[in-house]
């Protein structure tokens, strides 16, 4: 009896229901370790993707940041040239005008240039006022030269040739080697010939011609000689 449960315990059949419940059981458990596997990828993947976002998030702030960091040394570049020009017009200042160099003070180059303008736009009695009080407040300033040779035309223009000829020849005397002492001996002789002094316009029209060949006040000296005749 023993002899026959036991023979029929161990068949062929029963070894192969054992071996098939260690399979289902092996699939089982690859089963569940393959779903742990892929709900941890899926945990990473959601993780990388996390990290992903907040990194683009935070390029985005850091570029945003460096575009406002720009934009504020812009403004404080643009405030202190600003700052600068505004402290460059209340501190005296060294410039060159027309190979005359010195120091100008605030509001000089302003007051020679209303009058300069007021002369340009034929307005001459102020032209005339301003440049006499600029002459009278800035006394060694490097426009000086300048100042008396406006002045002078102006008082040319006005028909004032008495007083052109008192400033031009104050210019020609203090300022030898100035540029534009041509000019002014030009103005100089125009208001003799108009005074009706002609041997002394002759006389600076000629000194002009001796003096200054290359200039073009030589040649309106040379036409104005010329028509005289």
């Amino acid at each position: 009896m023993l002899a026959t449960v036991a023979s029929t315990c161990f068949t062929p059949k029963a070894w192969a229901l054992f071996e098939d419940d260690d399979a289902r059981k092996a699939i089982l458990d690859l089963r569940k370790s393959l779903a742990a596997t892929q709900s941890a990828t899926a945990e990473l993947q959601n993780q990388l993707e996390k990290l992903k976002t907040d990194n683009a998030q935070l390029r985005g702030r850091v570029e945003m940041m460096e575009k406002q960091a720009e934009e504020l040394l812009a403004k404080q570049k643009t405030y202190y040239q600003d700052l600068d020009s505004r402290l460059s017009h209340l501190e005296p200042r060294t410039v060159e005008v027309e190979g005359i160099t010195g120091s100008v003070q605030p509001g000089e180059k302003i007051l020679y240039d209303e009058a300069l303008k007021a002369f340009q736009a034929s307005k001459l009695k102020i032209a005339d006022a301003d440049f006499s009080n600029f002459l009278r407040k800035y006394p060694t300033s490097p426009y000086l030269p300048l100042a008396l040779f406006w002045l002078g035309n102006t008082k040319y223009a006005l028909k004032d040739y008495s007083g052109a000829i008192t400033q031009l020849q104050a210019f020609v005397k203090r300022f030898p080697k100035h540029p534009r002492v041509p000019a002014a001996l030009l103005t100089i002789a125009n208001c003799q010939l108009e005074s009706g002094n002609k041997t002394a316009a002759r006389k600076t029209f000629n000194e002009i011609i001796n003096d200054y060949p290359d200039s073009e006040a030589t040649k309106q000296a040379q036409q104005v000689l010329k028509n005289a005749k």
